[in-house]
Order: structure tokens, then sequence, then C-alpha cells
């Protein structure tokens, strides 16, 4: 896997990331850092790579169970420290898993294999974040 991060130089804090599969996003900090906010921050990007992760676990689990799962939201919180480096301290996740007659416990272990097996990102992250989750199941 790779990536290039490469500096907007406009004046301001924009950043092109393209990674190795051929995609672009653009990252800017906040104004008190010289940003525009123009775009998401690289921590945003982490969070969003976090959840992201784990939803294409969970989906991936719920779907090679043949259970008929239709949507899943992943909405994250996040604390991080006060001082430099300033990483997460606490991330809690929340699963909104819709589908047709989803077993509850089927959708608490797909969660539970992507947070302990899976989802490197979140692994990742557990290393200096104290990670929590619910989920809440809607019926189609």
């Amino acid at each position: 896997m790779d990536c290039k991060v490469s500096w907007i130089n406009d004046g301001g804090m924009s950043f092109l990331a393209q990674t190795g599969s051929r995609h672009a996003v653009v990252m800017d900090g906040a104004p008190e850092a010289g940003g525009r906010n123009l775009a998401p921050r690289p921590m945003e990007m982490l969070l969003l790579g976090t959840g992201g992760c784990t939803a294409f676990d969970v989906v991936s689990i719920l779907r090679k169970g043949r259970h008929a799962v239709t949507g899943c939201e992943v909405s994250l919180q996040a604390e991080r420290a006060e001082t430099d480096p300033k990483v997460f301290t606490r991330i809690h996740f929340h699963f909104r898993v819709s589908g047709k007659r989803l077993k509850p416990e089927a959708v608490a272990r797909a969660i539970e294999l992507s947070k302990e097996k899976y989802c490197s990102a979140s692994i990742m992250l557990g290393k200096t974040a104290e990670i929590t989750h619910d989920l809440e199941i809607v019926e189609d």
C-alpha cells in the first residue's frame, strides 16, 4: 500500500493525498493553524477511515453469514489528548444496522469480530484509545 501527500502551496495549509489505488482527497487545516477549513482535517480522515474499516467488516461478516443486512451506519465520537501528540484517547462507535430479521447476537458478533480481529484501523487506534461501542438494529 502506498500513497503520496503533497502540500498545495497557495499560502494555506491544504494537502492533496493520492492513493496507490488512484484516488485522491484534499485535506486542510483549521484556520487557527493556517488552514482555510476547505476540507476534512487529517485526524478527521483517520477517524473516517476507521469508521469505514469497521463498517466494511460488519457488512461483510453479516453477508457471509447470509443475514439480510440492508444498511450499516457507524457514528464515531472521539476525544483527544490535550497535549502533543494529541492522540485519540477515547472513541465510541454507534452502529446502526438495518435489515430483515437480523439477530442481535449475529450483529453483536460481527462488531466484536471487527473490533478484535479484522479492523486494522480500530485495533491500531486501540493502542492509545479506549474503544467502546453500542448498536441499534432497525427492521426493514
